[in-house]
């Protein structure tokens, strides 16, 4: 879990009586996750967070758009790898109803998002965490728990009941794209990392001076008319405040957004190849998120540095390639994402592992996602699929 932290005002002694200059008390609210058993902050509010003017089901331009990120299934019927062009895909929307879903089960759901909007409401999913890898690009992620500045290589951790938006000031000059994993369950380092006390072990690839908090809590008091969309399961809600929702006065705990840059990932090398779980960053509710990042490739006298051939007998693999080249693979752009689905083996294509021998080192940068139970493509997915991609291990492409 993220190390204890505080920001702004707080009273000594929790559930006690804390008082504004006027005399009045501030509105106390215990934010926590598995009930009263998991992690959990408390925030002080200048007004209770309870306090709403009207709601209303979400209302958007277009009939289709009545469900944002519900996705459309792509029923192909058949059973095979997939290489997705991402980077064809325009922008579209803000980054929360902007994301372009591409496969999901009941677990996660994995899209891109490539905003070509402001965000001019704020966002709270009620019963999925939410990560968001930074492609390119740069802004703040602004939330009840204070400014998370955030840029290329991030990781955005954002616990389910945060209500906050991104802030993209470059938007319009420069491109902002994310990918976006959205879990139905918490997203966190792997329970291995840690002793039995929560901190991150030695051998741990990070630790907690990699971890980037909120560091400026701006409480905003001014009155008139705030949107707070509240996302749960497919329904969308719209929530409107006579007040400021981002009025924390002061908060603790050990439940808040926490950003972790892909960089940062110390890389777990050997004599001979290392498997997958090395690279393991986060895991998540029947899935795991793993960083490839430039690490010293293998150093027996007799290693192979590309991986070998290997058959996901009970999971589905997502590849999302963030830059440098990828040695086991050819045809891989920028923001490429290749599908290996369980009950059909990979590996290296055609003539890559004679081309590796004697590689002393990668710079391949990439994200990839594990889950344990099918993910189901959907149509975003079927408008960018490159249909050769199982071809590619014959040479027939």
């Amino acid at each position: 879990m993220p190390a204890y932290h505080r920001l702004g005002e707080v009273p000594p002694k929790r559930h006690t009586q804390f008082r504004k200059a006027d005399g009045s008390l501030y509105s106390e609210e215990v934010f926590g996750t598995e009930g009263f058993s998991g992690n959990y902050s408390i925030l002080y509010y200048h007004y209770p967070p309870t306090r709403i003017t009207k709601f209303a089901p979400l209302s958007l331009p277009s009939a289709t758009q009545a469900r944002p990120n519900v996705p459309e299934i792509w029923h192909e019927g058949v059973q095979r790898h997939h290489h997705l062009k991402s980077a064809a895909l325009g922008g579209k929307g803000d980054a929360v109803q902007g994301r372009q879903i591409v496969m999901y089960n009941q677990d996660v759901a994995i899209g891109v998002a490539k905003p070509t909007e402001t965000m001019d409401y704020y966002y709270r999913s009620g019963d999925a965490d939410l990560v968001y890898f930074v492609q390119a690009g740069e802004g703040v992620c602004e939330s009840v728990f204070g400014a998370l500045p955030f840029h290329s290589g991030d990781y955005i951790v954002i616990p389910r009941g945060t209500t906050f938006r991104f802030d993209l000031p470059s938007l319009g000059r420069t491109t902002v794209t994310f990918l976006t994993i959205e879990a139905h369950g918490t997203i966190e380092p792997p329970h291995r990392y840690y002793n039995h006390q929560g901190q991150l072990l030695e051998h741990a690839p990070y630790c907690e001076r990699d971890i980037r908090r909120p560091e400026e809590l701006i409480t905003h008091t001014e009155a008139g008319e705030f949107e707070v969309r509240v996302k749960v399961g497919d329904t969308i809600t719209c929530y409107t405040y006579d007040h400021h929702p981002l009025n924390v006065v002061g908060w603790d705990g050990c439940a808040y957004p926490w950003i972790f840059n892909i960089h940062d990932f110390e890389p777990i090398t050997g004599r001979v190849h290392q498997p997958p779980p090395v690279h393991q960053t986060f895991q998540g509710p029947n899935f795991v998120v793993c960083s490839f990042v430039p690490r010293k490739l293998d150093y027996h006298p007799l290693s192979v540095p590309v991986p070998y051939n290997h058959s996901n007998i009970d999971s589905d693999e997502l590849l999302y390639y963030v830059n440098g080249n990828f040695g086991s693979r050819r045809g891989i752009e920028q923001e490429s994402l290749t599908l290996h689905p369980r009950g059909i083996p990979h590996g290296p294509q055609p003539g890559v592992v004679e081309q590796s021998l004697g590689a002393e080192r990668t710079e391949e940068m990439a994200v990839m996602i594990d889950t344990f139970k099918p993910l189901l493509l959907t149509s975003v997915a079927q408008a960018i699929d490159d249909p050769s991609y199982p071809y590619s291990w014959s040479g027939q492409v």
